[in-house]
């Protein structure tokens, strides 16, 4: 992988993050207060849809397999430490949503993040086997 790439990386995920909490801060209400049938939708739908435009840039960018890992990881880790800082002051950060969806929010994050991650990692481990 090149150092550019580490870079473009760190600040997609950053941007990609920044984007998607924006939206659940405002449409949030939309997704995880709206009834079950919607909440589940999308907790199946948006890590999905989520992982293959991360996977969409690795390929793009033509990483070598064996780096996926390392790519993902990139590409997660801003907006994970982002939703720790959010998820740690909920009420403040997502002022629309009621305290009690934090939880939901916090298990559709991870959901997203660990769909996306396992992939990379597989992906990697099959090359270094």
């Amino acid at each position: 992988m090149k150092n550019s790439d580490v870079l473009l990386f760190a600040l997609f995920g950053a941007a990609f993050w920044v984007v998607g909490t924006w939206f659940y801060q405002k449409r949030g209400a939309m997704v995880f207060e709206a009834g079950a049938a919607t909440y589940w939708i999308n907790f199946a739908v948006t890590p999905i849809f989520s992982t293959v435009v991360c996977l969409g840039l690795i390929k793009l960018r033509h990483v070598p397999a064996g780096q996926w890992a390392w790519a993902g990881l990139l590409l997660a880790l801003p907006g994970m430490f982002g939703e720790a800082l959010i998820l740690s002051n909920f009420g403040r950060w997502m002022p629309s949503l009621h305290l009690e969806t934090g939880g939901r929010y916090g298990a559709f994050l991870f959901a997203t993040y660990a769909l996306f991650l396992t992939i990379v990692e597989i992906v990697s481990m099959a090359v270094r086997n």
